[in-house]
């Protein structure tokens, strides 16, 4: 099989293609022929080195964190999925990621696609999906009526959490660019505040505050707050914690694996609440142009997807 892989840190042109023994299935194992794959911001981070301190990565690393396929081999003891299934996977990067011909990953990791969502949205479904899950769902348990502010509500988490809140009964309100505003509005959010333009720390007595940002951002989201509330955040940077002070729950999402998160998110996306952006589609051969855009920051809303063809 082929796949696009990289051997140490460094820009998008570390990316390469590289031929590999097809993988084979151990038990409890699927092997999914990959349709699409998604392209994450972790993608490029992790590529970059700059989450060293977070993750330990093993040489050479295929990229590409989840994606869409066929199941064409399954393992002993598997009995949820069968050949020519059509399934959303979410990788375990150990074991080698979506940027591949073929991947092989625990069955439990292998969800049936939602049959109203595209390939292309299906394939960027499970990872921004279970983000938005955990933190909606999971640490703020958000309920009807309450009053909830999401930190780029346009970006692929962001969205699913402005779609999840709302279907929750939540009142919504979303921070985006000026160019973004309409589209966080047709998402579902009551309000969307321009961060380019308007200042959201005029809000006030907000139940929960997602900040998927940091830094500032993060300082200046705890005296929106209402005493008693939660600021919930998903970001790998540094916080200061001033939640004692402002009488707030400071929480941090944590985003797992389990497959509870993935059926529930397919589920969602199969009722129509969850559905994906895409910002772009990149042939897999042009997988370093599609993480030099990610990079370079010409993407403002959902997804990048990469069609998985190594014969085009």
């Amino acid at each position: 099989m082929q796949t696009i892989q990289y051997s140490r840190y460094g820009g998008p042109d570390v990316l390469e293609r590289v031929t590999h023994p097809d993988p084979v299935v151990g038990p409890g194992d699927v092997r999914v022929r990959m349709r699409a794959a998604g392209v994450a911001p972790l993608d490029t981070k992790l590529r970059a080195g700059l989450l060293q301190q977070h993750f330990t990565l093993a040489f050479p690393m295929i990229p590409g964190r989840d994606g869409i396929g066929v199941v064409d081999q399954v393992g002993e003891g598997v009995r949820e999925l069968v050949v020519g299934d059509v399934v959303c996977v979410l990788a375990d990067l150990t074991r080698g990621g979506t940027c591949a011909e073929m991947i092989v990953c625990s069955a439990t990791r292998a969800v049936l696609k939602p049959a109203n969502l595209s390939d292309h949205q299906a394939a960027v479904l499970l990872q921004p999906g279970i983000s938005a899950w955990s933190a909606v769902v999971r640490a703020a348990r958000v309920t009807r009526d309450a009053h909830v502010l999401i930190h780029g509500g346009a970006g692929a988490v962001g969205s699913l959490m402005v779609q999840l809140a709302r279907h929750l009964g939540a009142h919504v309100s979303a921070t985006c660019r000026a160019d973004n505003v309409d589209y966080v509005l047709d998402l579902g959010a009551h309000r969307a505040i321009a961060y380019d333009r308007d200042d959201f720390s005029t809000l006030r007595d907000q139940d929960v505050v997602f900040d998927l940002i940091g830094g500032a951002v993060h300082a200046r989201s705890y005296p929106i707050l209402r005493r008693g509330g939660n600021l919930v955040y998903l970001t790998a940077d540094s916080i200061v914690d001033r939640g004692v002070e402002f009488g707030v729950t400071v929480t941090r999402a944590t985003v797992d694996d389990q497959r509870e998160a993935l059926l529930a998110v397919a589920q969602l996306a199969e009722q129509g609440i969850l559905r994906p952006a895409i910002a772009g589609v990149f042939p897999i051969a042009d997988t370093a142009a599609a993480h030099r855009a990610l990079e370079t920051r010409q993407v403002t809303r959902g997804r990048l997807v990469l069609e998985v063809d190594f014969d085009s």
